[in-house]
């Protein structure tokens, strides 16, 4: 091909409004989803602070933890338990862990997964590794079910935690539910 031809591309200029018209359909749909997450967001907000705060708060001034509606549908207010160690905490928190016997909630990531209750067993390996030179990348942490479950057991039997440590947070939650 001579370089001083000049290539001819033909363009369908009819397809270029159905291109437009999708692309204007596209962008207001876009717009439309992020309308739709900011609702979805805002009526989050208020599900939670009626479910654990203004629901909570009537109850308690009206002395009751369970109430019976009109309807049949049962209204119960019971604590929830919320724990996340803090990212800047969580060395100081797994020390807490296990200087208190609670090492078995930890869990060793080393390549593979090691369950709870094998905390002692990771850290071995990852040593024996290093020791034959391996380049050994291991990960520790604790599952925010687990430690909400953790955290929810000493409270109730009445042990002192460090909650800074363990991000808590205790919520109370409105249930509502039929009774048949």
């Amino acid at each position: 091909m001579d370089l001083e031809q000049e290539s001819t591309i033909a363009v369908d200029t009819g397809m270029t409004k159905d291109i437009s018209t999708s692309c204007n359909k596209l962008i207001e749909t876009q717009k439309e989803i992020a309308t739709i997450e900011e609702k979805l967001k805002t009526t989050k907000e208020i599900e939670r602070t009626l479910s654990e705060q203004t629901i909570p708060n009537l109850m308690r001034k009206a002395g009751v933890t369970m109430l019976k509606l009109a309807d049949g549908q049962v209204v119960e207010i019971s604590p929830k338990y919320y724990a996340k160690i803090p990212a800047t905490k969580t060395e100081e928190a797994f020390s807490w862990l296990r200087q208190h016997g609670h090492e078995d909630i930890i869990k060793n990531d080393v390549s593979l997964s090691f369950g709870m209750k094998q905390d002692n067993e990771a850290k071995s390996l990852v040593e024996d590794l290093k020791n034959k030179g391996f380049n050994v990348k291991q990960k520790t942490h604790v599952h925010h079910g687990t430690l909400s479950g953790f955290v929810k057991e000493q409270v109730l039997e009445g042990k002192t935690i460090p909650h800074d440590l363990f991000g808590v947070y205790v919520a109370d939650k409105t249930k509502i539910t039929v009774k048949d």
